[in-house]
């Protein structure tokens, strides 16, 4: 119920302006007139609630997932973005007038003032930069500190330029009332920005954390741990995942996610098991035990509290076992009784990760490209392998938690359902979403 509550209440904030100026606005326009403004209030107030779904709030994310508050971001951005694009067209043939205010009948007129009209001509000149320029981050290769804070800083301008060009280019948007409902909008959606970049890193810093060990596993992963310098440490249930600064300032925007990896019954301690990929990450083998670090967490629904099943099945792929080896971690710990069966998916041999502890489980590994020495099973996890591990019994009863490349998660979620599982009965998190 908690999906369709907050889609309910995205709703019902987007349209607020579209009721309020049908409230207080004049005698109606032509068709093509009406769908300019309502589309053009529809976009502003996408964009500026675009702002509240982008920052880290557990209450909104912790339970639906961070995967899907962030697909639906980028869904709406781009939504948005097509409203927008679509707004200034709709107004050709529309009467033009002189500068504000129009007359007082506020009848069909639109205005040719230039200084009303120029922040919303750069607005929209700017948008769909914004928008493609993280579409295709990863193809432009450039840092993703430098993506993060170019993007919230053209969000902010954007932001601004439409408040401007929707209070004074406006029909509706001049009047008091809506005037004033803008403004919080804006000021909403600014504050969002203020406590992510500011205020929680404030709060991060009267909790600092140290690196007591940092652990080559495979030859591209590391294990690291962290512990709590001076306070208990965060409560988090196995499977979610935080924000990890280390070595630098905790208002830094190096800062990556990852999942944790350790179990909340094992201590304050709290681990996590990185994959070599980027600029940090390749830095790891060069941090010394001791050194200073942030963690902003936990986030994430990838978790198994409060599931009545007879058994659970966890599948893999790659860096994925993190937070499926937290979960595991945590039901042994705890006694938990349940069955357990888990597929673990790698390219080598040599990239299985904490062998010696999975190997304890009714664990199936999957390698890609085996040595010829290599007994186990080959290739890609797939239907034939789903059906081989689990009976049809498990898969109509059982829990599934998966977390992986996002190919493999859709084969393995399109065929359960297939096989006839309950999507309650599928979790899974995201972490690529292009």
């Amino acid at each position: 119920m908690k999906p369709l509550a907050l889609i309910l209440f995205y709703l019902v904030v987007v349209a607020l302006p579209l009721l309020l100026a049908w409230l207080t606005g004049g005698p109606p326009r032509p068709l093509l007139q009406e769908l300019a403004s309502g589309l053009g209030m529809l976009a502003f107030s996408m964009i500026l609630m675009e702002f509240v779904l982008s920052g880290r709030f557990k209450k909104i994310s912790n339970g639906i997932g961070m995967d899907v508050t962030m697909r639906f971001h980028q869904l709406m951005a781009r939504t948005a973005l097509a409203f927008a694009l679509l707004h200034p067209f709709l107004y050709r043939g529309t009467a033009s007038g002189d500068q504000r205010p129009w007359d007082p009948t506020r009848q069909l007129t639109t205005t040719t003032d230039f200084a009303d009209l120029s922040s919303g001509i750069v607005a929209f000149l700017l948008l769909p930069s914004l928008v493609l320029l993280a579409v295709g981050r990863k193809q432009l290769d450039y840092k993703y500190e430098t993506w993060r804070l170019m993007h919230g800083l053209g969000a902010v301008l954007i932001a601004g330029l439409l408040l401007h060009h929707t209070t004074q280019a406006g029909r509706y948007g001049s009047q008091p009332a809506m005037t004033w409902l803008w403004i919080a909008f804006t000021a909403l959606a600014i504050a969002s920005l203020v406590y992510v970049y500011l205020i929680a890193p404030l709060r991060e810093t009267k909790q600092p954390w140290r690196v007591t060990a940092v652990t080559r596993l495979t030859p591209r992963q590391w294990h690291v741990t962290v512990a709590p310098d001076g306070h208990k440490g965060i409560e988090f249930k196995a499977g979610q995942f935080a924000w990890l600064n280390i070595g630098h300032s905790a208002f830094s925007l190096k800062e990556n996610p990852f999942s944790i990896c350790s179990a909340p019954a094992s201590g304050p301690e709290i681990s996590f098991l990185i994959k070599e990929l980027g600029d940090f990450t390749r830095t790891l083998g060069r941090i010394k035990s001791g050194t200073t670090a942030y963690v902003d967490g936990p986030y994430g629904s990838l978790t198994v509290e409060g599931r009545n099943v007879p058994g659970i099945a966890f599948v893999a792929g790659g860096v994925g076992i993190a937070p499926l080896l937290g979960i595991i971690r945590q039901m042994r710990l705890t006694g938990d009784r349940r069955q357990i069966k888990l597929i673990y998916g790698n390219r080598t041999e040599g990239q299985i990760a904490f062998r010696d502890e999975l190997d304890q489980l009714d664990v199936t590994y999957v390698v890609s490209e085996p040595a010829t020495s290599w007994p186990g099973e080959t290739g890609h996890i797939d239907h034939a392998l789903i059906d081989r591990v689990f009976s049809p019994e498990e898969i109509g009863e059982w829990l599934f938690v998966m977390c992986g490349p996002a190919v493999m998660m859709d084969i393995v979620e399109d065929h359960l359902v297939t096989r006839g599982a309950s999507s309650h009965h599928i979790l899974s998190e995201r972490f690529d979403y292009d």
